[in-house]
């Protein structure tokens, strides 16, 4: 059902949650070998964190 109208085009998006739930695995990991999980999580947290937010930015920025 249209209503004559044509699409309106969407930019593609990257997403950046695959990196903030990459980070916390890989930090547990990476924490758990050193014995401390909790800490690899929040380390693995805030470097995913600042990731997707890298992304986030420079994709707004391609928008134009």
């Amino acid at each position: 059902m249209t209503n004559g109208e044509e699409p309106v085009e969407r930019s593609n998006k990257s997403a950046g949650g695959f990196f903030l739930a990459a980070g916390c695995i890989i930090g547990v990991i990476a924490g758990g070998l050193l014995g401390q999980p909790s800490i690899g999580f929040l380390g693995g947290l805030a470097a995913g964190a600042f990731v997707a937010t890298a992304i986030w930015y420079f994709d707004r920025q391609n928008d134009g």
